[in-house]
């Protein structure tokens, strides 16, 4: 016989936080400060995903000195550096001690929804309780992105997605296809590249950025011209912005720009856009070159508002040659037999989709994403936070989280505060 829903008494909080990751720590952060009752709980541990979920080369694509979580910035001796893996574990688990949030790890969550009585019901690993506000702060990397054609793919041919990727040796020995060019896919491109192996990589339509430019880091004069305090509602996309592919560059070695045309210089093997799989042979759509120039109308845009920036305010900066072209494709192709050009492995690196089952209230659109503004949603009670364009470019970043996290946490403290007086009166 079916349990009724609230046969098991549940323990009741102001507001839960699911996720104990550096967006959860920080909204809870902020409502310690303001006095109010909450847990958060994180189905891992702290950093889970940085620790488990990243190859063994993986770095920062953004300098450490944008590193400001509430109250902990970067304290290193390298700000204009990026954090390795293990030192953004570090990092994390450094702000968590700080925090010393009522958190409880290795609880999951598996169910919220709306009680009779109003309360936002939340069903655990670890029994059931209630809140009257609920901070959804597990990002929006639950479900790897694998097409469904793969599973055409002749069983010799190795396949894992980026989320499992840690090295080349873990590879078979072999020529490999990466598909995706964001900036995994270039990252774990440049990784294989390195180590000397034969590479082909399906070329997206992600964009990319310069790294260094007129004598500074790019991401420094994009934050002076105002670029990560651009909020959704004055973009010229709107929400839509929310799911475009992020600029690929790197922080590897002391951080660099990514030009696929110097990979082909090298050896690299690019194809357009992947699109199907029929047996051994792969095939794309004919966009390698649309989508190279595409990348690099964006990389040279970049440079224009830099220039403009400099010019404008009188700025002492060295000159740059005009960008060009250093490689271009004779024709797109559009297919290759992987047995025939070698290619033992894929690495998926076409992203990953949220996971919201869970949430059994009317907070999303037809794709499964949330709607919001700043965070907050039109269910009573229900936000998110650290998504990409939460409010501003900078959310989905360390950057950015802080502000987020305080203006929620306000929020849900006014709105605490006012049901109280409603109750009173």
């Amino acid at each position: 016989m079916k349990q009724h829903q609230n046969a098991t008494p549940s323990v009741h909080y102001d507001v839960i936080i699911v996720g104990g990751g550096q967006a959860g720590l920080s909204v809870s952060y902020h409502l310690q400060k303001l006095g109010v009752n909450h847990i958060v709980f994180e189905k891992n541990r702290v950093a889970h995903s940085w620790r488990a979920d990243r190859w063994d080369t993986f770095c920062l694509v953004t300098p450490n000195w944008q590193c400001r979580l509430p109250d902990f910035p970067y304290q290193g001796n390298d700000p204009q550096g990026f954090m390795l893996k293990d030192e953004i574990v570090e990092y994390v688990e450094a702000f968590a001690q700080k925090v010393n949030a009522p958190l409880r790890e290795g609880v999951a969550v598996t169910r919220v929804c709306r009680s009779k009585s109003g309360k936002l019901e939340v069903t655990t690993s670890e029994g059931q309780f209630s809140a009257d506000h609920l901070v959804v702060a597990t990002g929006g990397y639950d479900i790897p992105i694998v097409p469904d054609y793969a599973h055409s793919l002749p069983k010799h041919i190795t396949q894992v997605h980026s989320m499992h990727y840690r090295n080349p040796e873990q590879l078979p020995p072999g020529e490999v296809l990466v598909v995706g060019s964001g900036q995994s896919g270039v990252q774990i491109v440049e990784d294989l590249h390195l180590a000397g192996r034969k590479v082909h990589l399906a070329v997206g339509t992600a964009p990319r950025s310069p790294r260094l430019y007129r004598g500074r880091e790019a991401t420094e004069w994009l934050y002076d011209l105002g670029f990560y305090d651009l909020t959704v509602d004055r973009h010229p996309l709107g929400d839509a912005v929310r799911h475009k592919t992020n600029h690929y560059m790197t922080g590897r070695d002391g951080g660099h720009e990514i030009d696929l045309r110097k990979f082909a210089l090298e050896g690299v093997r690019l194809y357009g856009s992947m699109v199907n799989i029929r047996g051994a042979r792969l095939e794309f759509k004919p966009d390698l070159t649309k989508n190279l120039d595409d990348a690099d109308k964006i990389y040279v845009n970049i440079r224009n508002d830099i220039d403009r920036y400099i010019a404008e305010n009188d700025i002492d900066a060295p000159v740059e040659p005009p960008f060009r072209k250093l490689w271009e494709p004779d024709f797109d192709p559009i297919s290759v037999d992987a047995n025939e050009a070698g290619i033992t492995s894929i690495v998926w690196a076409i992203g990953f989709r949220p996971d919201y089952s869970w949430i059994e209230l009317p907070a999303f659109d037809d794709r499964g994403h949330p709607r919001f503004r700043r965070g907050v949603t039109d269910v009573a009670g229900l936000y998110f936070i650290g998504l990409p364009w939460l409010n501003t470019w900078g959310s989905g970043r360390f950057l950015g989280i802080a502000e987020d996290a305080e203006y929620l946490a306000v929020e849900i403290a006014e709105r605490l505060s006012n049901s109280r007086v409603g109750r009173l009166g």
